[in-house]
């Protein structure tokens, strides 16, 4: 397990990079633009990426792994062996606005061994280690309509929506069962 989340508790080493791994999940543009500061943070290193996308980047040199191509879980899982077997020492998710790939980026992020940060649509990142787990935090609250005015609304919606199944449902067969009463009597 400690393999798997490596550097999130000894979050003042950082790696060594000679080998950096990408997850598209957002904008193609968003990934086109953190390419150059990757470059000018740590230099020529390979960068290979793993998008949605049918194309690649623009001028983009690594090599690409498409989610498409990997539609059961034993090719998933295989997926996982070789990239985890390709000693990547850091792994950048983009976590924008947009529900792309989510469950592919926190998968990878939990099977690669690497150094993970996230990118969001400003282009910001922010390693996901301990010292930065409040940041990382309110992040997620963020993402997830849980800060600010929102909270309350979402808490809500939350709370209420067991009941407003139930109302619907209840309807719903109430309907129903009033139709089919009708028909039999007719």
């Amino acid at each position: 397990m400690i393999q798997k989340v490596r550097y999130f508790f000894r979050p003042n080493s950082r790696p060594d990079v000679r080998r950096i791994l990408l997850v598209e999940s957002g904008s193609r543009s968003l990934i086109e633009g953190v390419i150059p500061h990757l470059v000018d943070a740590f230099g020529e290193v390979p960068i290979d990426l793993v998008t949605c996308f049918a194309g690649a980047p623009a001028d983009f040199p690594g090599k690409v792994y498409r989610v498409m191509n990997y539609p059961t879980s034993g090719s998933r899982r295989k997926l996982y062996r070789e990239l985890a077997g390709n000693d990547y020492q850091v792994l950048g998710i983009i976590c924008s606005a947009e529900p792309i790939m989510t469950k592919w980026k926190w998968m990878l992020a939990y099977r690669v061994p690497a150094a993970v940060f996230m990118l969001n649509e400003n282009g910001d990142y922010v390693w996901v280690d301990r010292n930065h787990a409040a940041i990382v935090a309110d992040f997620v609250r963020f993402r997830t309509g849980l800060a600010g005015a929102g909270a309350v609304r979402t808490i809500a919606r939350l709370l209420l929506f067991p009941f407003t199944l139930t109302y619907l449902v209840l309807y719903a067969t109430a309907v129903h069962a009033r139709r089919a009463l009708r028909q039999i009597t007719q």
